[in-house]
């Protein structure tokens, strides 16, 4: 069962540390480095946590870090984990359950995506204010654990705007440029084509991306509150601006917005008590 399994690594991180976090932290492609930000009390393995999965991306880390960022008590996921590597949406999502288990009250999670708004250029921060699932699979579907959530979660308030006007006020603060936008979240592990972009700005997609869905639904599943930070590593729209992609492109261009996106989740942290 999906709760025993929850329950089950639950008691052993806090067997290993009785450290009580208040903010959870998905660190994606383009946050790995905050973990160097945080006043670190613990790490742990993913791989030696009950049922979590492991982490194939060379970019990800595969831990949990426990310690102290802008004066809050945070855990973050120093990786994570997507469909196209080959888990189930449940097990891309367990450890989102997890980190509510363990006590967190809000989720920070982070992405590299790219944009299909002729107004957002690569380097550009998006602040997510809603989404569009074109996933294959929902991790919700099956049997509803009433333990973890409702069967029908309402997803009208998923992302809360007020910390989204936070957020373009601090960036705006700091000569940042930044939007707020919608994600739309595909399987992935390829690229888009050309009409597949064009297909993501027609629906109202401003940026395109394989991961954070998910997560965001397992989150609203369990009324956890979530804030979504993207950067745009690649321009999709329009077509004639499309250029060869590689993963290594994108990590490139995450890697040096960083320090602006870092800047951003901390200042936010300490707005939010």
């Amino acid at each position: 069962m999906l709760y025993d399994q929850i329950q089950e690594a639950t008691t052993y991180i806090q067997q290993q540390t009785n450290f009580a976090p208040q903010f959870g932290i998905v660190l994606g492609t383009g946050l790995g480095n905050l973990t160097e930000e945080i006043e670190v009390e613990k790490e742990i393995s993913y791989g030696d946590i009950p049922h979590f999965p492991v982490s194939t991306v060379k970019s990800h880390k595969g831990k949990l870090v426990f310690g102290t960022l802008a004066g809050k008590k945070v855990v973050a996921m120093a990786g994570r984990f997507h469909y196209y590597e080959g888990y189930s949406m449940k097990q891309v999502t367990f450890p989102i359950r997890v980190l509510k288990f363990l006590g967190i009250q809000s989720l920070f999670i982070s992405n590299a995506a790219g944009s299909t708004n002729q107004h957002i250029f690569a380097g550009d921060i998006v602040f997510i204010k809603d989404h569009i699932n074109l996933h294959a699979e929902n991790p919700l579907r099956g049997e509803n654990d009433a333990r973890l959530g409702p069967r029908f979660p309402d997803m009208l308030h998923t992302y809360n705007r007020e910390w989204n006007a936070l957020a373009l006020k601090i960036a705006s603060e700091n000569n940042i440029r930044a939007h707020e936008g919608v994600y739309v979240g595909l399987q992935g592990p390829n690229l888009e084509t050309p009409a597949e972009y064009q297909f993501v700005n027609r629906i109202g997609g401003d940026l395109v991306g394989m991961s954070t869905v998910p997560e965001v639904l397992v989150a609203q599943h369990m009324e956890l509150p979530v804030f979504v930070i993207s950067v745009a590593t690649n321009k999709c729209f329009p077509l004639e601006d499309i250029r060869p992609t590689t993963g290594d492109d994108v990590i490139k261009v995450a890697e040096g917005v960083e320090p602006k996106m870092t800047l951003i989740v901390k200042e936010l942290m300490q707005h939010m008590g």
